[in-house]
């Protein structure tokens, strides 16, 4: 007989940029058993891959034509992380540059571009028990998932974690610069055509400004607890 074994149901995570989601999602799968699925990391992907190759971000008809070319893979790393392959090539490392950063959002806003992620992602979701984070997961790529959650911090304080992680790496780049970077990302994220970041109508709003990595993902294992 077929094996009838229900799909255990995949989580959304969803949020601004620097909210956590990925920190979050990955300690959350950990804990629970689940896979993780960093979304934004696709479309640092398909960001990084147009930079690459000369295209001009701001030419949709170009950049989704780079990324119907891109062959691009999603596999997980020894620590539960997603490792991305590019043409072939783990291109992992080069993907939160700020150049990448200040390209992402009008990449990401490119509706064709968002139709080939969404079907990757719907496909790699249908699979369950995974922890899909992004920024329109719970509004489109898995609206029916069971368990939707919404990460948010301040402008201020996201800039603030991703300026320790340039000086972690080494990269020199001012506070200030990251700050209006994210301001405008938020901007552009929230008001796009396509997909525009914001909670589902049914999700869970956790506020991460002043509660540590693990305090967040105490808050979301009791969050998963009628779900898992």
């Amino acid at each position: 007989m077929p094996d009838t074994k229900p799909v255990v149901p995949s989580i959304a995570i969803d949020g601004p940029a620097v909210s956590g989601k990925t920190s979050v999602g990955r300690a959350l799968a950990q804990r629970i058993g689940y896979r993780l699925l960093d979304t934004g990391l696709m479309y640092r992907a398909a960001t990084w891959n147009a930079i690459q190759n000369n295209v001009d971000v701001g030419d949709e008809a170009a950049v989704s034509a780079a990324t119907e070319d891109m062959v691009f893979l999603v596999e997980d790393g020894v620590d539960g992380e997603n490792l991305i392959f590019v043409n072939g090539e783990d291109v992992t490392r080069y993907l939160h540059t700020q150049a990448v950063d200040d390209s992402v959002s009008a990449v990401s806003a490119v509706g064709r571009v968002r139709e080939i992620m969404v079907a990757e992602q719907r496909r790699l979701a249908g699979e369950g028990g995974i922890v899909v984070v992004g920024r329109d997961i719970g509004t489109v790529v898995i609206p029916e998932s069971p368990l939707k959650i919404y990460l948010t911090a301040s402008a201020r304080t996201r800039a603030i974690r991703r300026h320790r992680e340039f000086v972690a790496d080494g990269t020199e780049v001012e506070l200030e610069d990251i700050l209006h970077s994210m301001e405008r990302r938020d901007l552009a994220d929230s008001s796009r055509k396509n997909s525009p970041l914001r909670p589902a109508d049914d999700a869970q709003v956790v506020d991460t400004d002043d509660l540590t990595l693990d305090q967040v993902v105490d808050r979301l294992v009791e969050l998963t607890k009628d779900v898992v």
